[in-house]
Order: C-alpha cells, then sequence, then structure tokens
C-alpha cells in the first residue's frame, strides 16, 4: 500500500500532461489560466472569510455561545443531546477549526471511548461547516441571494446533530 501511494501523483501528472499533448493543448498556458482563475476566486470570497472568522471568534468570546447553550438545555435534554457535545452541535455549521478544537478539548477531558467522545466523533463526521461551505461556493459563483439554502443546510445539520446522539445511544449503550 506504501508503495503504491509513491507513485499515485506522478502517475496522475503524466496522465495529465500525456492527455494534454494528444489533444494539442498547449499544459503551460492551461496551467497559467487555472492558476489565475484560482488567485481570483482567492480574491473575490477572501472579505467573506474575514468576516466570517471575525464573526466566530467575537461569538465564542463574548459569552453568547455559553448563553445559547444554557437557554437550549432544557430542549436538549428532552432530545437527549448531552450538554457536553452542544458547543460543537453550535459551532460546528460556522467553523470547521473551532470545532475540531472542540472535538479535541471533548476527547481529552472526557475520553475517545466516552459518551460525549463517540457523540463528538460522529458529529464531526456526519456535518458540515454550512456557513463556510456557502461562503466559499456561493462567494466564488457570485450568488447573492441563498434562498432556501441557508435553512436546509441548518435543517440537515440539526438531523445529523440529533441522528449523532441517538445513533451513538443505540449501538454503544
Amino acid at each position: 500500500m506504501k508503495t503504491i501511494s509513491l507513485f499515485v501523483i506522478p502517475l496522475i501528472c503524466i496522465i495529465i500532461i500525456s492527455y494534454g499533448f494528444i489533444k494539442r493543448v498547449n499544459i503551460f498556458e492551461a496551467f497559467l489560466e487555472g492558476a489565475a482563475e484560482g488567485v481570483a476566486t482567492v480574491i473575490r470570497i477572501l472579505p467573506a472569510l474575514v468576516g466570517l472568522v471575525a464573526a466566530i471568534a467575537m461569538f465564542r468570546t463574548s459569552g453568547a455561545l455559553n448563553f445559547i447553550i444554557e437557554l437550549l438545555s432544557p430542549i436538549t435534554r428532552i432530545l437527549g443531546v448531552p450538554d457536553e457535545v452542544m458547543p460543537l452541535a453550535l459551532l460546528r455549521p460556522v467553523s470547521g477549526s473551532g470545532a475540531l478544537a472542540l472535538v479535541s478539548d471533548i476527547l481529552s477531558r472526557f475520553g475517545a471511548d466516552s459518551e460525549a467522545g463517540r457523540i463528538a466523533s460522529v458529529m464531526m463526521g456526519s456535518t458540515e461547516t454550512t456557513f463556510y461551505t456557502l461562503c466559499v461556493y456561493f462567494g466564488s459563483v457570485k450568488i447573492t441571494d441563498s434562498r432556501y439554502t441557508v435553512f436546509a443546510a441548518l435543517c440537515a445539520d440539526i438531523a445529523g446533530f440529533l441522528a449523532s446522539c441517538w445513533v451513538c445511544r443505540f449501538f454503544f449503550s
């Protein structure tokens, strides 16, 4: 397996270059064109990403995250969502790196085989960084009206959060 991984990237490069020669494409020019489009896309979505990162930092440091968790705790207890994973459930749709830091914290505090550790791990794999993804994809193609996308994506995230709690309880209890 290790030897295969050594040859995959060079093999892909050889296939791409060979295909370009067969189709008589100026490979270097096409590469430069694609790189220029990539830089233009990064420049186009950068303001939205900076705003998103700043909003996440303000949300966490202001205490709003803890306030929302306390506000939702009566409902989440009825639904079977442990308090330990609620910060992850609220932050995951917004920040992948922030959610990863929370999972790391949950695993170090409670252990990987704890209920919170299992739920956090499944939750990380079954949900998406919704706002980041919308920001990048909608920003790159200049979509300004998200219509029902945010609502539908957040409903999917909620379903993923609840399902991860219930599935872990079903399989590990």
